[in-house]
């Protein structure tokens, strides 16, 4: 078989809408610790302007958010759900977004972090191959700190879950 070559850099930013910048911001950098580090506003030619944040997500990787003020779209205020799954009909967090941690010490550092922060957060769900937790920001985004607890390589996919992963899927 042959040996698969990457032949991407990585990831430069993750692009996300919000409807409230001021409550994404106060989560990702006081809650998160992840710094905006780019902070605009594009006024539109159509009227409206977009605010615009990028917060520094460690690894040389940012995340990005946009809010849309006085935009319309074919002469309606632009509305949209910001938490993606919702709008997608999905339950749960079909999509999320993940962030690495380095192993299974940090992630429980994070976890009580974010308990002491008032974030509801799962216990440490073990994948088999991976350890997680999950929680959700202000926009209805659901998150995740993640750290490999195998190498990929001698990673099965085991398809189990932990009980605490299936009551938060149950949400």
């Amino acid at each position: 078989m042959p040996t698969p070559t990457t032949t991407g850099k990585g990831m430069h930013h993750l692009g996300l809408a919000t409807k409230d910048m001021e409550a994404t911001l106060d989560f990702y950098e006081g809650v998160l610790g992840f710094p905006a580090v780019v902070c605009e506003t594009i006024a539109l030619e159509q009227g409206g302007a977009v605010r615009h944040a990028f917060l520094d997500a460690g690894g040389g990787e940012l995340v990005a958010f946009m809010e849309f003020n006085g935009v319309e779209v074919r002469g309606e205020p632009f509305d949209f759900d910001a938490g993606i799954n919702r709008g997608l009909g999905f339950r749960g967090g079909v999509i999320h977004f993940a962030f690495r941690v380095d192993d299974a010490a940090e992630l429980e550092k994070k976890r009580l972090d974010l308990i002491g922060k008032g974030v509801e957060v799962t216990e440490v769900v073990d994948h088999g191959w991976c350890r997680s937790i999950y929680f959700m920001d202000p926009n209805g985004l659901q998150l995740e700190f993640c750290h490999l607890s195998v190498e990929l390589g001698e990673a099965q996919a085991a398809g189990r879950h932990t009980e605490a992963w299936r009551r938060w899927a149950r949400r």
